[in-house]
């Protein structure tokens, strides 16, 4: 059979696997980015599990119909829950929402401490699913940021790391340069933004990195200006200006760093 051909996203997810890991694909959906590791040669074994029956059975099928049985194993679970601690170097979670994958690490910690690297591809609520993996000891050490069909997709690697306390991290300053800009900012504000944005994204400013900040701009100024016309004289409304115009802000501090 033909190779795999996996979508732009996909690529990118599979692409941040460390060629020769085994791999864990917390919901691998019809299992095709598993089949696309092992007939790239990235990984000797993935494990290919999902907490829905019909898409499993569906990577089953497709797993076999490859003639890859031996090399990828399926298996049912709600999240990490039937996984074993040493099945896996490197688990890949992709294709949700921030906080479901949040509540995944979280609900077994121990399981998720296990692997050399997670491989993540929040779809939403990235600034906080970024804070949650800061706090918890997690280093984001490769971001890619990518736009398919219109969208932009944000993929991450993190490293388990020692975790450091930050406590008055508002009274601590850090000069960061940024492309070719340096800035004396608080820990507190850096972190914000490392969050927002991606601290490896950050550094890199790709040209799609740049497209995606200058359509948020555009986006915060069209609320702005129909808050605006609206008027302000609600509290609720007043304060929603408020934040937009903070997101704006940070968006231009970024952009022009």
């Amino acid at each position: 059979m033909r190779p795999v051909v996996l979508s732009e996203r996909l690529r990118a997810v599979a692409g941040m696997v460390t060629t020769g890991n085994r791999v864990c694909d917390v919901g691998c959906d019809h299992g095709f980015v598993p089949i696309y590791l092992v007939q790239q040669g990235i990984s000797p074994k993935v494990l290919a599990m999902d907490l829905r029956e019909g898409p499993l059975r569906a990577a089953r099928e497709h797993v076999e119909a490859y003639g890859l049985g031996g090399q990828i194993a399926t298996r049912l679970s709600d999240g990490l829950h039937n996984y074993d601690i040493g099945e896996a170097d490197i688990l890949i979670c992709a294709g949700m929402g921030g906080g479901l994958m949040q509540r995944i690490l979280d609900a077994e910690r121990e399981k998720t401490d296990s692997f050399r690297e997670l491989i993540l591809q929040p779809q939403s609520e990235i600034e906080g699913f970024r804070r949650f993996l800061r706090e918890n000891g997690y280093g984001i050490v490769d971001e890619e940021i990518l736009e398919e069909d219109g969208k932009f997709y944000q993929v991450m690697r993190a490293v388990p790391e020692q975790k450091e306390s930050t406590a008055n991290s508002g009274e601590i300053r850090e000069t960061v340069t940024v492309g070719g800009t340096v800035a004396d900012l608080p820990i507190d504000e850096l972190c914000k933004l490392r969050d927002r944005y991606g601290p490896i994204l950050l550094k890199k400013r790709t040209p799609v990195f740049l497209s995606y900040l200058e359509r948020e701009a555009v986006l915060f100024r069209e609320i702005l200006e129909n808050l605006h016309a609206q008027g302000l004289h609600e509290e609720k409304r007043r304060r929603r200006y408020e934040q937009i115009e903070a997101l704006l802000r940070d968006n231009e501090r970024v952009r022009h760093m």
